[in-house]
């Protein structure tokens, strides 16, 4: 089973769907009733983040990545509210 790499605390939708984008890997999404959604799905995105969302941002969420880069990025939008590298 993964580990949960990181939780997603009041981030900006538009913004997180943008590096979800750019990312290379599976990014994966744990809901609190335990549902796993990958979230390079347009499908599972709506589905997943209908269930975090309130006010536009993403209140709380459970990440797992495949790719190293990509828990970078999305660390980094978690922590600073921003996906570029310095």
């Amino acid at each position: 089973m993964m580990t949960p790499i990181f939780s997603l605390n009041d981030i900006n939708v538009s913004e997180f769907l943008n590096v979800l984008d750019s990312c290379e890997g599976n990014v994966f999404l744990v809901t609190h009733e335990g549902d796993k959604l990958n979230l390079k799905s347009k499908l599972s995105q709506l589905v997943g983040l209908t269930r975090v969302i309130e006010g536009g941002k993403i209140t709380h969420a459970q990440i797992f990545c495949e790719n190293r880069s990509d828990e970078s990025k999305l660390f980094r939008l978690n922590l600073l509210g921003d996906a570029r590298t310095a």
